[in-house]
C-alpha cells in the first residue's frame, strides 16, 4: 500500500520552532515526528510514501534517504507550494495501480491504529474517501463534519462560523481512486476548501477517540512533549 504525506508546511505559528527546522521533523521524546508517522504508516502495510517538501526541504530530503521503518520515499518538492489539493494531483502518477491510499497531514501527532481505517474503509463499500474525525472543542478552527449512524457524511463546511456538529476532520484519510474525479486540475488549490465540499454524500467520516492533536501552535506542541515523555 502506498500513501501521500503532506509535509511541505511553513509552520508559521509556530514562530522560531521552525525558523530553522521544518514542522515535520520536529523532536518528540528524541524523535521526529515524521519518524512516528513512518513507524505508524509502516505498521499498516505501507511500503511507499509520496511526501512534498517546501521549507527546509534539505533537512526532510536527508531524514527520507535513511528510509525510516523500511519505508521507500519519492519526494515531490515544490518550489511555489501547490495546495494539498494540488499535491495530490501531482502524485497521480506514483499511485497508478492503486486500490486504496493513505492521505496523511504530517503536522499531527498521532496514536492511531490505521488498520482501523482500513477495516471501516472495506466495510463501507470503499467509497472514494473515509476521513477520522474526531469531536474538537474549538469546531470554528476545524472542517466539520455532519454524519449518518453509518458515518456517511451528508454535510462538511471549513472553519464554519456556525458549526453543526464539533466532529473535526484529522486530516487522516484512507481513498481510492475515484477521489480523482473530484481534484481539480488547477494549482494552488486545497482538500478542505475544493474537494470535500464535492464529496457531502459520498465519503464516510470514521470517528476514534484514539489520540490526535495538531503541533500547529507551540501550546499544542508543549503538550505533545509532556504527553510521550509522561506516557511513554
Amino acid at each position: 500500500m502506498k500513501a501521500i504525506v503532506l509535509a511541505a508546511g511553513i509552520g508559521s505559528r509556530l514562530g522560531e520552532l521552525t525558523k530553522y527546522a521544518p514542522k515535520c521533523l520536529l523532536p518528540i521524546a528524541g524523535r521526529p515526528l515524521m519518524d512516528y508517522w513512518s513507524e505508524t504508516l509502516a505498521q499498516a502495510g505501507v511500503t511507499d510514501v509520496y511526501i512534498n517538501t517546501h521549507h527546509h526541504a534539505e533537512q526532510v530530503r536527508a531524514f527520507i534517504e535513511t528510509k525510516p521503518h523500511g519505508l521507500n520515499f519519492v519526494e515531490g518538492y515544490e518550489p511555489i507550494l501547490l495546495g494539498s489539493a494540488g499535491t495530490l494531483r501531482a502524485a497521480y502518477d506514483f499511485l497508478s495501480g492503486e486500490a486504496s491510499f493513505f492521505i496523511i497531514y504530517a503536522d499531527n501527532y498521532v496514536e492511531l491504529d490505521l488498520n482501523r481505517l482500513k477495516s471501516f474503509h472495506k466495510s463501507s463499500g470503499y467509497p472514494p474517501l473515509v476521513l477520522v474525525a474526531y469531536p474538537t472543542n474549538e469546531p470554528t478552527r476545524c472542517g466539520i463534519l455532519e454524519m449518518e449512524e453509518s458515518g456517511r457524511v451528508i454535510s462538511f463546511e471549513e472553519k464554519p462560523a456556525h458549526p453543526k456538529t464539533n466532529f473535526a476532520n484529522s486530516g487522516i484519510h484512507v481513498a481510492t481512486p475515484q477521489l480523482y474525479d473530484w481534484v481539480p486540475t488547477t494549482q494552488p488549490s486545497d482538500i478542505g476548501f475544493h474537494v470535500l465540499p464535492k464529496l457531502v454524500g459520498k465519503m464516510y467520516g470514521y470517528v476514534t477517540d484514539e489520540y490526535i492533536q495538531d503541533i500547529g501552535t507551540p501550546e499544542a506542541y508543549a503538550a505533545v512533549r509532556a504527553r510521550r515523555e509522561r506516557n511513554f
